[in-house]
């Protein structure tokens, strides 16, 4: 009787998280006024309202897709392709189609710089690395909502080298800066994929801070293209200069560096 009680308990809690849940992306796409938001330092992101690409849309409808489960992603920088794929992961907690959400990238640092040793436990080491998905959370949803999904264990960040080992059931893994990551990285969070689990996989090989200059992403992206991978759920999806958001200057940018790189 008391492990009917807890299940019940916990059937209630993920009824409500979902439909609070709901509640915030809803709410993170409705029009909002300057009154209701004075403060312009603390400005939620407004999805409805960006001038999303084509190309963006089409992500959208392939990264919620029923049959999709495992998603390469190439892009330059300023495609939302961190953003994007967030957004995707909290419709599928939502949806109850997931049960949680990981944010995993490889550990590098610059390849022309290095910061040395750095005090502090593990976590405090590798808080840099889970900032960009931190922020896009708090763009998507309140800081009291990513607090409670953060306490909940819906959420958790780790380097890729933890991953070894584990299993991964009906989680939405999200697997950032790939370009960074050797072909054994990449294989590793592949081969954790159990079932109900979906998994993004992002990179921007133009920025690609490996000393050998071996980005194994554009490999693995090339491989997966075949009409096999798309039968078992793969896909691979490639964002272009047009799909840049950051601002004109990031794209105009972005296509001057390609044509240094092609000299």
């Amino acid at each position: 009787m008391k492990r009917n009680n807890k299940r019940s308990q916990r059937a209630l809690r993920d009824d409500l998280t979902a439909r609070e849940l709901a509640q915030e992306l809803e709410d993170s796409m409705s029009p909002v006024s300057e009154l209701e938001n004075p403060n312009p330092l603390k400005t939620t992101l407004r999805v409805k309202q960006f001038p999303w690409t084509e190309k963006q849309k089409e992500f959208f409808k392939l990264a919620l897709d029923d049959d999709t489960r495992i998603v390469f992603v190439n892009g330059p920088a300023g495609t939302s392709k961190t953003l994007l794929s967030v957004y995707c992961g909290l419709q599928l907690l939502n949806k109850k189609v997931i049960s949680d959400m990981m944010y995993i990238r490889s550990a590098v640092e610059s390849s022309d710089a290095r910061l040395g040793y750095l005090p502090g436990s593990a976590e405090d080491k590798l808080k840099f690395y889970n900032l960009p998905f931190l922020d896009k959370l708090e763009e998507l949803l309140s800081e009291q909502r990513v607090a409670k999904l953060e306490k909940e264990e819906r959420i958790s960040m780790f380097p890729v080298n933890f991953a070894r080992g584990m299993n991964w059931q009906n989680k939405c893994i999200i697997f950032d800066e790939v370009q960074n990551s050797s072909a054994k990285e990449i294989t590793t969070v592949l081969t954790r994929m159990g079932k109900h689990s979906r998994c993004f996989i992002l990179a921007d090989p133009m920025q690609s801070d490996l000393r050998t200059h071996d980005c194994a992403f554009q490999e693995m992206f090339d491989l997966f293209k075949d009409e096999e991978s798309h039968e078992k759920g793969i896909r691979t999806f490639e964002f272009t200069e047009e799909d840049i958001m950051r601002s004109e200057l990031v794209k105009f940018l972005i296509k001057k560096l390609k044509e240094l790189k092609k000299n």
